[in-house]
């Protein structure tokens, strides 16, 4: 199979919209009128729980696992199309064909497209992840700084062909560009930190000097 047939491959499976077909099926709504408007693991919980959390969060994971894979093995491991189906797999999750291209933000993808490139670096960016959230209680700043640490580890490590550290970096730029509303948030002042109460948030904006 040519290299752009198995980008598109891999475009298409990381398009499958689980969250949505699982809250569909569960609900018969559709997921995106709810929450953040995601199809994602996050979003789904808020509708159907835990369960729906981690059936989402692995099936999410296992596409990106899966496209990287099958167009590794389609092109005989060309390093090339092997980053670009890395790209793909996630712009197909935030960018879904089947949905008017609206989708999620491309994280448990991303974390498969990751795990197919470079397993032993993704344990690192876990490690990071639960250091910086730990530090600021910031699970957007934590995914943030992890998702960018990875195509550096990748590079410093691993010292593969530049189109894997090129794919790996691209992918992470797009999931970074995925959050640009908690970005916006954390800039204001106003992102939710993990454990945060609602009276906490009122206490704070009560002792917020005047302008």
């Amino acid at each position: 199979m040519s290299g752009p047939l198995t980008t598109l491959l891999a475009y298409l499976l990381g398009s499958i919209p689980f969250g949505y077909l699982i809250v569909r099926w569960r609900k018969g709504i559709d997921v995106r009128v709810t929450g953040s408007g995601s199809i994602g693991a996050t979003n789904v919980m808020r509708n159907l729980g835990i369960a729906g959390f981690v059936a989402t969060f692995i099936l999410d994971v296992g596409k990106g696992v899966a496209a990287v894979l099958v167009v590794a093995k389609l092109t005989a491991q060309n390093p090339t199309w092997i980053a670009a189906a890395a790209v793909a797999a996630i712009l197909g999750h935030c960018f879904p064909v089947w949905l008017k291209f609206r989708g999620g933000k491309g994280v448990a993808t991303g974390v498969g497209v990751f795990v197919a490139l470079a397993p032993l670096q993704v344990g690192l960016v876990l490690v990071i992840f639960a250091i910086l959230v730990a530090a600021f209680r910031f699970i957007s700043l934590g995914s943030m700084i992890a998702t960018a640490a990875f195509p550096v580890l990748v590079y410093f490590m691993k010292h593969p062909p530049l189109p894997i550290v090129l794919g790996a970096a691209g992918a992470a730029a797009l999931i970074i560009a995925k959050h640009q509303g908690n970005i916006r948030r954390l800039l204001n002042g106003t992102e939710n930190r993990v454990g945060q109460k609602k009276s906490e948030d009122r206490s704070q904006k009560s002792e917020a000097p005047s302008p």
